[in-house]
């Protein structure tokens, strides 16, 4: 566990509720010291199954975050399948990197440049050596691959 990540406990959790809402989802909370379902890396990171996101008080936002941000990504018959593991291509896995960004710029107490500071810290990798200038200066076939599926506008924001 790495305790310079910020945690779902750290946050008001009310406006994640209402940011997976937006997208058909909902937020499963687990009690602290138990399993998390549909976990892909175990621990304290965050669980998919189907329409639900699955994290612990302890799970780090940035988690969350990106596995909210694989099941928003999916056609809706791929989303109600799916369990734990739900990346198919490089190019789905850039654009939900990209889209975690974009969703923790949008709730309070996190913003999209701790997002970034916490997927260095977790050891997330980018060619150009961060998370921030990966999104700022080599993410645009992800963010184009957003805007294709109507998952984010133009100017970058989510739909």
């Amino acid at each position: 566990m790495q305790p310079s990540v910020l945690r779902l406990a750290d946050i008001d959790g009310t406006p994640v509720e209402a940011l997976l809402a937006r997208y058909g989802l909902h937020l499963v909370r687990v009690a602290d010291g138990q399993a998390i379902p549909g976990s892909y890396w175990g621990e304290d990171e965050a669980g998919i199954i189907g329409h639900e996101v699955y994290a612990r008080s302890d799970t780090p936002v940035h988690s969350l975050l990106h596995e909210a941000g694989h099941l928003i990504v999916l056609p809706p018959e791929r989303r109600a399948t799916t369990h734990t593991d739900a990346t198919d291509s490089i190019a789905e896995e850039d654009a939900v990197c990209y889209l975690q960004i974009v969703l923790g710029g949008t709730l309070p107490g996190v913003g999209r440049v701790r997002v970034m500071t916490d997927m260095d810290t977790w050891g997330y990798t980018f060619r150009l050596g961060s998370a921030q200038a990966w999104f700022e200066q080599d993410a645009e076939n992800a963010r184009e691959w957003l805007i294709a599926r109507q998952l984010l506008t133009a100017a970058g924001e989510p739909v």
